[in-house]
């Protein structure tokens, strides 16, 4: 009796042993990319913002969007109907839009900036009928 017992218990042990370390092997080797992943992904994403262009300082390379002064950078990608433009083609009271990154100082680095860009939905005007214009 004592042979079968020993003959169960050993063999289970063993199953148990094996099945328990990939597990845990594997949660060590997926948490630590996916979290680096995440941050990396935010990072490049930024924060969205449209409006209607305030102002603009083309000696502080900055721009004003509603409440926002947001820093243009030398990484900053700015366009005009998709083709590339510089800060100095933005116009006051123009539609702009972009994504941006808030710094550690608090400052507001612009990653895009879309110039001429169409008006939010919520914006649009309604006709007579109640359809958009």
């Amino acid at each position: 009796m004592n042979k079968t017992i020993l003959k169960l218990w050993l063999p289970g042990l063993l199953v148990a042993a094996i099945a328990g370390m990939p597990l845990h092997l594997g949660a060590q080797d997926t948490n630590k990319p996916a979290i680096e992943k995440k941050e990396t992904k935010s990072k490049k994403s930024g924060v969205p913002f449209h409006g209607k262009l305030k102002a603009v300082d083309n000696t502080a390379k900055t721009l004003s969007v509603g409440t926002l002064v947001i820093q243009v950078i030398s990484e900053t990608k700015i366009t005009r109907k998709d083709k590339p433009a510089t800060l100095e083609d933005g116009v006051v009271g123009e539609n702009v839009s972009g994504r941006y990154v808030k710094t550690e100082d608090g400052k507001l680095n612009a990653l895009t900036i879309h110039l001429g860009s169409k008006e939010p939905k919520s914006e649009l005007k309604k006709d007579e009928t109640g359809g958009e214009k």
